[in-house]
């Protein structure tokens, strides 16, 4: 897409109305490190309240209107009412995220555990969940194991994999006509000598497996360091294997950070394939997800400021100027393909989102209305008594 071109700009902005980024139920709640989770004023004490907060973060950004749930901490009586709450609210229920890291009986892991029953006791967890999607108008389940090894010969890495094989395959299964299994993926933590999914590979290999219902899904803090990812992206994208992103930011491990706090170059090169690949659309089916745990900022504006982020990275990778890329590229300009791609990743793309904003009847400044709003201030003063909402709830 060229700059110079004057239908440019409304291009850009078709797009990025389009573009939908969903938010998670537990970064509105206490969440933090390993060592502490330091409480807040006005958190979530429900579901509910989780939902009513992702809906002030629609209302102001315009471009999140689901929020994700995981289970058992967004646990219900009633999930068709929670989702009934959700729509009056003006969003919907998205992904439901599982559960199988908790229990002290996943201490040697949950579907690939030796003992069978605990196997079988995790399994189900993942089915109640794909009942839960039944309820609540859910289309993804998404899947993370913590399941591994911490010590050569602690179990047989290859009846692992089989054991996790024919766990994805029940569940894959019982999945809806329009429900889709997304499997993620993290180097290490907590198993350190094996992780049963440990890379983008293995996932692929799981999901290549059951079909095309099955997808990878990208958290952008589960890799080594340096890891191109991208690459990953594009070869996902090129095999329709790509059914997802966690967007946070790491600058050791898994951080858990604002998206884009770290490397925001990296999170422009990674929108920038999307974009590539004709994926920005809803009908590509990639689920733009925010997966972040706020311990020191103020939970809300983290969110929107994240959201903002994702936005600004997008709208510059729609003003790569793909003709001047290509002819560089084709006549071997290394030097003047990358200076394309600098071009548009130094450009200030906050003016133009500010328009967007105006043109959709939101204020141009998402952080600057929740500030005037008075939000934080109610919330604080209603949600006193009862029990905060944690990651552990």
């Amino acid at each position: 897409m060229s700059r110079s071109d004057p239908s440019a700009p409304g291009r850009i902005k078709r797009a990025l109305r389009a573009h939908r980024i969903e938010t998670p139920s537990w970064a509105y709640a206490n969440s933090g490190t390993r060592f502490k989770v330091f409480r807040q004023e006005g958190v979530p004490r429900d579901p509910y309240e989780k939902i009513a907060d992702a809906a002030v973060v629609h209302r102001l950004t315009g471009v999140a209107p689901t929020v994700a749930l995981h289970i058992p901490w967004d646990r219900v009586d009633d999930y068709a009412d929670l989702a009934r709450y959700a729509r009056d609210e003006g969003i919907a229920v998205g992904a439901i995220n599982a559960n199988v890291f908790q229990d002290d009986d996943y201490k040697l892991g949950s579907v690939t555990n030796p003992d069978p029953g605990v196997r079988r006791k995790a399994i189900d967890h993942l089915l109640e969940c794909v009942d839960i999607m039944d309820r609540t108008g859910s289309h993804d389940l998404k899947l993370w194991f913590s399941d591994g090894t911490n010590y050569p010969g602690q179990d047989d890495i290859r009846t692992r994999q089989d054991r996790l094989a024919a766990a994805l395959r029940e569940v894959h299964d019982r999945l809806g006509e329009h429900q889709r299994l997304l499997l993620e993926y993290k180097l290490f933590e907590p198993a350190f000598y094996t992780t049963d999914v440990p890379d983008w590979g293995t996932a692929y290999a799981h999901c290549l497996e059951l079909g095309p219902r099955a997808q990878v899904v990208i958290d952008t803090g589960h890799h080594a360091p340096g890891t191109n990812i991208e690459f990953i992206v594009a070869f996902l994208l090129r095999a329709g294997k790509l059914g997802g992103f966690d967007f946070n930011s790491r600058f050791y491990a898994d951080d858990d950070l604002m998206v884009g706090a770290a490397d925001p170059f990296q999170l422009f090169r990674i929108m920038y394939e999307i974009v590539r690949g004709d994926a920005l659309r809803p009908e590509a089916g990639i689920a733009f997800m925010l997966d972040q745990c706020h311990n020191i900022e103020p939970k809300l504006p983290a969110i929107i400021r994240s959201v903002l982020n994702v936005q600004e990275a997008t709208a510059k990778a729609l003003l790569v100027d793909t003709e001047a890329l290509t002819a560089a590229q084709r006549a071997g300009d290394v030097l003047g393909a990358n200076a394309v791609l600098m071009d548009a990743y130094s450009s200030d793309v906050r003016p133009l989102l500010a328009e967007l904003r105006a043109e959709s009847g939101l204020d141009p400044d998402p952080m600057a209305a929740y500030a005037r709003s008075g939000y934080a201030e109610k919330i604080r003063a209603d949600r006193v008594g009862g029990q905060q909402a944690g990651w552990d709830a």
